[in-house]
């Protein structure tokens, strides 16, 4: 039997983290959880999760320079990832995109959308 889908969450707001962990453990999924991308890149790198949900805005790195050190890492250049974030401007939304994010979703986090997202850019590896 394989095993679930293992999802790397990388989000420094615990309740965002918590909604998003409890999400996709109901729906089947395994977890990892980190408040900050670079926690978030040791594990990728240990774990090689099957997808990577990373909030846009993070303390110390963020979202998009944590995206560039995993697309510049044989390791984890092909593990895709999610951007969370509370900016609607298009202009962000085109960083994150061009950045190698597949998709992003807005906050607050509306789970349908969340799950949708992680089905579609899972069905796509």
């Amino acid at each position: 039997m394989t095993p679930a889908p293992l999802i790397l969450i990388v989000e420094d707001n615990e309740q965002n983290r918590k909604l998003v962990r409890d999400v996709l453990q109901a729906s089947g999924y395994r977890t990892l959880e980190s408040e900050s991308a670079e926690e978030g890149l040791r594990l990728a790198l240990e774990q090689v999760p099957d997808l990577i949900i990373m909030d846009y805005r993070l303390p110390g790195m963020d979202g998009i320079t944590a995206m560039a050190a995993l697309q510049n890492d044989v390791r984890t250049r092909k593990i895709p990832a999610v951007a969370l974030t509370a900016s609607a401007m298009p202009a962000d939304r085109d960083r994150m995109m061009a950045a190698g994010f597949r998709a992003y979703r807005r906050k607050p986090i509306k789970v349908q959308e969340l799950l949708s997202v992680v089905r579609e850019v899972l069905d796509t590896v």
